[in-house]
């Protein structure tokens, strides 16, 4: 299904300008010129409830191969696409990963992360949630994803349907979860940094046992006896459900109930074993819920475009 006409409505080069800075007083510091990543643009994409999302695109060198480039989807694009583009290009340059199309889902208000976007999409519907919006968006979100972006990718950047990925870290891990659990075939492989397990009394989790039995029951027509995989990698900081001393009481005690690491260590062991299920548990020494996203980000890109060996 190729997108509507009306979902691409704006295209510029990606551009970060240093606001403010000019000429030094001592007159040594002339006026720059903006900062770019080349290969790569910004577009704006409406889905089909209306909802603005801005898509940030970074494109590999030369002729894809004859599949079409795998492609790394980003939640939290604003944020985390101009990394994991010169992480995915580095990598690629110097350590013979494979190059990929890098695709940033992000907000067209410009901050790093959009607290209210981001509440909408990354979280499931899910019993007692208000009815006013702000939650449980995350099923016309992945339908925006299917619809709409992958679509568009395959099309104009020659991506390969069958090797897509998606990194979510926080909420965002939460959003990869659901999608592994209600449509595992839309990515290849699922990469889960930190993820809110804890969120709505731990209400993922409910959907755990259907995709159990789901992946349990798949054989392929031909071939192998073991079922088709779908790929998890979870990631997750030692540090993030111990409070540092100077933190306050009532956030320490939010954090250790929330149980990041205990979370992620029991989902593993949920999976681990399970026919048609790679799941793959990294701890990330010393960091916190609030540095562990770009370690994650690395270990996501070597878990998916890292040479066979």
């Amino acid at each position: 299904m190729r997108p509507s006409r009306r979902a691409v409505i704006a295209m510029s080069a990606m551009t970060a300008t240093l606001a403010g800075c000019g000429t030094s007083a001592g007159g040594r510091w002339q006026q720059g010129r903006p900062v770019t990543l080349p290969g790569s643009r910004a577009v704006a994409m409406t889905d089909r409830h209306g909802t603005v999302r801005e898509l940030f695109v970074g494109m590999p060198e030369g002729r894809p191969p004859a599949g079409g480039w795998p492609v790394l989807y980003l939640l939290d694009g604003n944020a985390t696409f101009p990394t994991a583009l010169l992480l995915v290009r580095n990598l690629a340059l110097r350590a013979g990963f494979e190059p990929a199309v890098v695709v940033g889902i992000g907000y067209p208000a410009g901050r790093a992360f959009d607290e209210g976007a981001r509440a909408r999409d990354y979280t499931p519907p899910a019993p007692g949630l208000p009815a006013d919006g702000r939650h449980g968006g995350a099923e016309q979100f992945l339908d925006f994803i299917a619809q709409d972006l992958q679509p568009m990718i395959a099309a104009e950047c020659a991506g390969d349907p069958q090797r897509q990925f998606l990194f979510g870290h926080s909420l965002g891990g939460l959003l990869v979860l659901h999608a592994l659990f209600t449509r595992p075939g839309l990515f290849a492989a699922h990469l889960a940094a930190s993820p809110s397990i804890w969120w709505h009394d731990r209400q993922i989790l409910s959907r755990l046992p259907a995709f159990i039995a789901g992946r349990s029951a798949v054989r392929p027509a031909v071939g192998p006896t073991e079922p088709i995989a779908v790929r998890l990698l979870l990631t997750v900081g030692e540090l993030e459900q111990t409070p540092p001393p100077e933190m306050p009481a009532e956030r320490a005690a939010l954090l250790r109930q929330r149980r990041q690491v205990d979370s992620a260590r029991e989902l593993a062991a949920r999976l681990a074993g399970l026919p048609g299920v790679v799941c793959e548990l990294r701890e990330l020494p010393g960091e916190s819920h609030g540095t562990s996203m770009l370690p994650a980000l690395q270990r996501a890109i070597e878990f998916t475009l890292a040479p066979a060996r």
